[in-house]
């Protein structure tokens, strides 16, 4: 089957937004366009942006949310989609701001514990990076 979209298109990548609440972690989960699954911040990687400073742009478009992205991804997950299979890197942000108005604010967003969120998402690549965030941190010391 042909693919639907240039090469680039699926090269992609995502940020898991977090804050530290004492001792645990809670993640921001904001809403697909279409059919309204819980889902990050995540986009084609843009001309001229490294992946992580792309990353960091769709939160602010899809998510309004602003913070400190970590150069190093936690890792790559691939999923179907426009005929072909894409990769998408992901990384870690550390969220400073959520502002109140932002370019897709008809998508939802909601802030869960690291648990309920590894269950609410349903991307199996996703959910597995999720689960290994605690680890991610400490071993990275951040």
């Amino acid at each position: 089957m042909a693919r639907d979209k240039p090469d680039s298109f699926y090269k992609q990548s995502a940020v898991i937004p977090i804050v530290r609440k004492g001792n645990s972690v809670e993640v921001l989960l904001i809403t697909s366009r279409k059919k309204r699954r819980w889902i990050v911040p995540k986009g084609i990687v843009e001309k001229n942006y490294t992946p992580a400073d792309s990353a960091a742009k769709e939160a602010l478009e899809e998510a309004g949310i602003l913070g400190k992205t970590l150069p190093y991804p936690i890792g790559k997950y691939r999923y179907k989609k426009w005929g072909g299979v894409c990769t998408v890197e992901v990384f870690v942000m550390f969220v400073d701001r959520e502002l109140n108005k932002w370019l897709e604010s008809s998508r939802e967003r909601r802030w869960l514990g690291l648990n309920k969120a590894v269950k609410t998402v349903e991307e199996a690549g996703l959910k597995k990076l999720m689960g290994r965030l605690e680890e991610f941190l400490e071993k990275h010391h951040v």
